[in-house]
């Protein structure tokens, strides 16, 4: 089989206002970035559309680094929707360059099943992300202006709570020392950077109801504590109409194409370990302003992204999904079932045995949330139909919805049987109203220890000195009605990485409170769980390259 960027390349575009015109937008509100690329104004969402579309969440198991593929699913659905006639259309998040020259190599699907331009969506794309960094960049920047300028003036802080960001996976800059080498450098102090993809900007981008909104955010955002303690916000700074002017263009969503022409809104970047992994509210709505069935996904396994959708983005945006689709692979369960990586493509049933008991965690956290959950068995091709059956046999036995997808090798038409099973299951079963982990009166605390002792199995929430500290200046703030969004590890139930299947009796450790007073959330940093990713021993940016004036080594 071709690889992902040869099936990229093979594929005849259809210009993008025409794919615009397919589903009726109306093309004055189009953008084009060039011919296959387009910002569609977010000014022609309409919510009673809203309310009467179909929202589908797909979600996954605890992911594995052999990866499950919830991106192809949720292209797959898209165009296996299509292929039996729905209007449907998929919002997804923008890739992060951190992991594409780090260890994925990409994130606009796969195979058949991809969003294209690939090339452009997983390298700068229409700059949004280079908006956001800027952004945040500015508002440090002019900060540290801020405290030099105004040094002799008695203005000092205490605590500077804002750091920098950048879209690259560099450990060296996690820890970082600012203003060395004069007195005209600034003022010397302790800092940081995080990743693109944990920026409070993203966050904020992706949950803002429009320009207004986004303003009202970035004014809220809190970047310290001046010397007589009192908060010190983006509006005291008196940047807030400067920072909207960098994200004006970065706030409308993207507008691509599917492999088979399927229209995708493309639109924000956060990662679900370390921020809420999203895409944004308004790429979510437009999609399902001119969609029947609109098919989002939410980062990582559904202890992480799936928990966020629901918790801060519908709970938020007023959203309310009809059917959440879960995402499993053979190769993964085993994982899960105690077998070693090496050797995950090997028929292992006994390890498969073991290993749907991550799977059943997931489907029964999800239904406590009232949601109505159907397996999407994403089919590689090692697989038996001894390892298929047995999957599907043990979800019949549990009374919930399976199919498997193939949209990997066979596009639309592999992704047939699992379309069929959703519009089946909206019809006669959709999710019930939703349900939410913890209320908006529940102190950090009670939140906290809902969402890791009842959906994730801990014993015991534990809070280190830090966080006890920002738990105080939450609760002094008036902050404590905020979601929490829960930076852990990916791989596990628990935060530790190693502990695969289904973890329970652990202690999980809160090691710090990230205040996001403008996205509205509070990020609870959980065990050793860095902002700012290290790039593995072999970084995909060894197999990327142009040759012959081609892109070569992206997925």
């Amino acid at each position: 089989m071709k690889s992902d960027i040869e099936i990229a390349r093979s594929i005849e575009l259809t210009k993008i206002k025409q794919v615009a015109a397919n589903y009726g937008m109306p093309l004055e509100h189009v953008t084009h970035y060039g011919r296959y690329m387009a910002k569609v104004s977010e000014e022609i969402i309409d919510e009673e559309k809203v309310k009467k579309s179909n929202l589908i969440l797909v979600t996954a198991i605890t992911p594995t680094k052999a990866g499950i593929g919830k991106t192809t699913v949720s292209i797959g659905l898209a165009l296996g929707l299509n292929k039996i006639g729905k209007k449907a259309i998929c919002a997804l998040r923008e890739p992060s360059l951190g992991p594409c020259f780090g260890m994925k190599g990409g994130a606009a699907g796969g195979g058949y099943a991809q969003v294209l331009p690939m090339e452009k969506i997983n390298l700068h794309f229409t700059g949004d992300f280079h908006a956001i960094t800027s952004a945040h960049n500015m508002i440090a920047a002019l900060l540290d202006n801020y405290m030099y300028q105004n040094q002799d003036n008695g203005f000092a802080m205490k605590e500077v709570l804002w750091n920098r960001v950048l879209d690259v996976n560099d450990r060296g800059l996690r820890y970082i020392i600012t203003g060395l080498g004069g007195k005209t450098n600034g003022i010397t102090r302790e800092s940081s950077f995080d990743i693109t993809p944990a920026s409070e900007i993203m966050a904020i981008l992706c949950l803002a109801k429009d320009e207004n909104d986004l303003r009202r955010r970035i004014e809220n955002i809190l970047l310290g504590f001046t010397i007589d303690n009192k908060p010190f916000t983006v509006k005291d700074l008196g940047v807030a109409g400067a920072i909207t002017v960098l994200l004006k263009d970065a706030l409308s969503p993207n507008l691509v194409q599917t492999t088979e022409a399927t229209p995708a809104f493309v639109h924000g970047g956060p990662f679900a370990n370390i921020a809420h992994g999203c895409n944004s509210v308004l790429a979510t709505k437009l999609a399902m302003t001119f969609g029947d069935y609109v098919i989002t996904e939410a980062g990582f396994g559904a202890d992480l992204g799936a928990e966020k959708f629901y918790d801060i983005k519908c709970r938020k945006a007023g959203l309310q999904p009809k059917l959440t689709v879960i995402v499993a692979t053979a190769q993964g369960l085993k994982m899960h079932g105690g077998v070693e990586l090496e050797k995950i493509k090997e028929p292992n049933m006994e390890g498969l045995r073991e290993g749907v008991k991550n799977l059943d965690k997931h489907i029964e956290n999800l239904q406590s949330f009232g949601q109505t959950v159907v397996v999407a068995f994403n089919r590689y091709a090692n697989d038996t139909d001894e390892e298929i059956n047995f999957v599907r046999q043990h979800c019949e036995e549990m009374g919930v919805g399976f199919a498997v997808n193939n949209a990997f090798a066979e596009g639309g038409a592999g992704a047939v049987e699992l379309a069929n099973l959703v519009v089946d299951t909206i019809e006669n079963n959709p999710s019930e109203p939703l349900k939410f982990a913890y209320d908006d009166e529940d102190s950090v605390e009670v939140k906290v220890a809902k969402v890791a002792c009842e959906l994730y199995g801990a014993k015991q929430v534990l809070f280190g000195p830090a966080a006890r500290k920002k738990l105080k200046m939450i609760e002094e703030l008036g902050f404590s009605h905020f979601p929490i969004c829960i930076a852990k590890t990916q791989y596990s139930f628990s935060t530790d990485p190693k502990l695969y299947g289904v973890a329970s009796g652990f202690n999980f450790t809160v090691r710090d409170i990230v205040i996001n007073a403008g996205a509205e959330m509070l990020v609870i940093v959980a065990g050793e769980m860095m902002r700012m990713p290290g790039l593995p021993k072999e970084p995909q940016a060894l197999h990327i390259d142009i040759v012959n004036g081609q892109i070569e080594g992206l997925s």
